[in-house]
Order: structure tokens, then sequence, then C-alpha cells
């Protein structure tokens, strides 16, 4: 790329998620006028997070998940092609395409997300997996009125594709090692609730692992072998294990990569032109440490953006706490900073009827670490006030369910 670190002209975002329109946005809103080129090989950038809740279910269509009007890009002027960039050059100031033509930037984004983790057993490559609209298509056609569907992995991903396969009348078979999945982002009570809904919901579940899958009939059907010697029989196994980020074109480039890109708090590689956000990208604190990749929603936007304000040589913003959310059954769950207990801490549960509400992660010192709620949305926004000004909330208040969370934050 330009040796010109201060004034960018031509600048190349790679990718077509949030984190990439989310750093496009921001250019435009600091007053970055020069060009702007997204490359998005689907096309138009979309919100991911409906493809496994209203868009799986149909009721939800291309157009309703777009992230912006289409006329939004030429009003800010924002070039979206649909392609893919194949390499990038940063010593020729310019990325790569795959027609062998080369696209000249003084800055690039790296935003290309990350790919379904793959089932690594044999015959893990029959699983259908969920990642893009495609994806989403594919596994719709899947979910059939009593279809056998086993689901391997209940986390965000697979709970809220059983959810859904539960929707359309599918007889679901839910399979993780772990029980309850989720306690370090929800805590362990509401993880046990949230886990309960599958069996409520006449889902099968199972704390074991796939150790094979092969094709039971040379057809579509499938036979799922477990570690513990079982096996469950299918017309379409669906893996929700995770992601892997899409670092390949980092990598090649010469820029450091472990498990995601490395990136400072302003999105730069260790390349000075060369900038990475989104779910591809792991940051690397000042002290050398590297963080746990987020992979939500709206870590993706903060760090489009913080990422913009770098490729600027400004300062990125200051962010509060993180929050995340999912859906099941018809419910709604938030949550924000972390539930993890292992490195301390105290739970207070909030429950109404013996039946948890609330989780809140106190530190030793009274201080708020996270909380996550189940239909709760305000008290959830409550818990971000108190932590993002660094507050000690009161621990009777915030077990007790009579208490209004306007009432929490001191």
């Amino acid at each position: 790329m330009s040796s010109n670190l201060d004034a960018p002209r031509r600048i190349v975002i790679l990718g077509g998620g949030v984190a990439a329109f989310s750093a496009a946005s921001e250019l435009r809103t600091r007053g970055y006028d020069g060009a702007l080129t997204l490359l998005s090989p689907e096309g138009l950038p979309y919100d991911r997070p409906p493809l496994s809740k209203g868009y799986l279910l149909g009721t939800e269509d291309a157009a309703k998940i777009a992230l912006v009007p289409e006329a939004w890009y030429a009003e800010h002027a924002v070039d979206v092609l649909a392609e893919r960039a194949v390499a990038l050059r940063p010593s020729e100031a310019s990325v790569e395409l795959g027609d062998g033509g080369l696209l000249s930037a003084d800055r690039v984004l790296i935003a290309t997300g990350a790919r379904p983790r793959p089932l690594a057993v044999p015959g893990g490559e029959l699983a259908l997996t969920l990642r893009d609209r495609a994806d989403a298509d594919a596994l719709r056609d899947a979910l059939a009125p009593g279809a056998r569907v086993v689901v391997v992995g209940a986390g965000l991903i697979g709970a809220e594709v059983t959810s859904a396969a539960v929707g359309f009348g599918a007889e679901v078979t839910l399979i993780d090692p772990i029980d309850p999945p989720l306690v370090p982002a929800v805590g362990e009570a509401l993880a046990r609730r949230l886990h309960a809904m599958h069996g409520q919901h006449g889902v099968r579940t199972i704390a074991s692992i796939p150790v094979e899958i092969s094709a039971s009939d040379g057809g579509g059907a499938r036979l799922l072998r477990l570690a513990d010697g079982s096996a469950v029989a299918a017309d379409a196994v669906v893996a929700g294990i995770g992601i892997v980020p899409d670092a390949a074109l980092a990598a090649a480039a010469g820029i450091e990569v472990d498990d995601g890109v490395l990136v400072d708090a302003s999105g730069a590689t260790s390349n000075p032109t060369v900038f990475a956000a989104g779910d591809v990208s792991r940051l690397r604190r000042p002290d050398g440490t590297l963080t746990r990749r987020a992979e939500h929603w709206e870590a993706a936007v903060r760090s489009g953006q913080a990422a913009a304000a770098g490729m600027l040589g400004e300062p990125p913003p200051a962010f509060g706490a993180p929050w995340f959310w999912l859906d099941r059954y018809g419910v709604h769950v938030e949550a924000v900073g972390t539930l993890d207990g292992r490195f301390g801490g105290r739970v207070i549960l909030r429950e109404a009827d013996g039946v948890p509400q609330a989780a809140f992660l106190l530190a030793d010192d009274g201080h708020l670490l996270g909380a996550a709620a189940v239909d709760l949305p305000l008290l959830i926004r409550a818990a971000r006030r108190i932590m993002d000004r660094g507050l000690t909330p009161d621990p009777a208040a915030l077990a007790d369910p009579s208490v209004p969370p306007r009432k929490l934050v001191p």
C-alpha cells in the first residue's frame, strides 16, 4: 500500500458483513471523502443474525435483511463490487481480484469474516452449516415437517437452528458434549433454564460427540454414530460448532495471524496500511496478550468503527460493556459483560416463582462484571449503565424481582 500514512485517498474494504458496512459508514461520518470500494462477493451487505431467525423461518426476505437500502451506497459514494480479492499486495499498494486485475488502495480493511467450523469426523462434510444466505436457503429446504434433523452443537447458532426446526415441525435431536452449554455467556442457572427449553419443545438432547456420519441408504438419509457407541438416524445433519476466521489473505501477505488477524484497538495489523475488523480479527492488547475473538454482532460493528478511525489516523471511539442477544422458542435473551465466573466474583440471581429470570456477576469489590436476562431488556440496559459508569449496585436490589430496572442504577 502507499507509504503515505496520513492521508488515504483510496480505501478498499474486503467483505460484505456488518463490520465492513460499519467501517464504510464510519469513514463517511468522519469526513473521509476519498475513493471507497467495498468488495462483497455476495453483493450488497446484509445482516447475518436473521439467518438463524427470521430469514431461516421465512418471515424475512433478502430485502428485509439488507443493512441499508441500495440507494445509500450511491448517496455515500461507496462502490460495491460483487467480487472477491484473491491476494493483498501491500508493496504495490493494491489488491488483486479474481480476474487478475489490480485495485489500487492506500488502505485495506480485511473484514472477510469467518467460515463455519467443519465437523472433523469421517463424513463430516455431509453436515449442513449456516453462515450465509445460501446456507440458510439450503437449510430451510431440509427443515420439512416430520424430517429427522440432528443438530450438532448447542451454542448460539445450534440452539436457534433447533428452535427453527421445531417451528417447521421437524423431529429434532440436539447433540452437545457440554450440559448445559453457554454457562460462561449467561451463567449456569439461565443456561440450565434455556437448555431445558429444548426438551420442553420435544427435542431430544444428548450429551455426547459424533464420531462418524455416513449415508445410510446411499441417498439422503444419514446415520450419525456417537462416542458412546449409539447411533442416530437423520434426514439432515446440521453442524453449529463455531467458526474459523477467514484470515488466509492476511497470512499469505505476511501479516501476523493467530486464530484471527492480530490487531490493536484501532484495527491496525502488523502491516501499517492494512487493518482488520469483525470475526476475522483478534485483539492484541498493549501488553501483548491476545483476547478471545468476539463473535457477536455488536463487536463486529464496533471493530469496524474502530478500524475506520484507525485508517484515518484517528483514535478509536470509547465503547462501553459488550452486549449480545439470542432468541429461541419465542423468548429473547440479552447479556452484557461476562458471566464467566472462573476468574472470581459471585453470582446474584433474580428469580420469580423459583424460575431464574436474570443473573448478575459481581466482582469481589462489588462492581458489576456482567448480567444476562430472559425477556427483560430494560434490566440489561440498566446493568449496562451500571457497568459503563463503574457503579456498585445493591445486591439485594439486583435479586429482588419487585425492584424495577430504573431503581437499580444508583
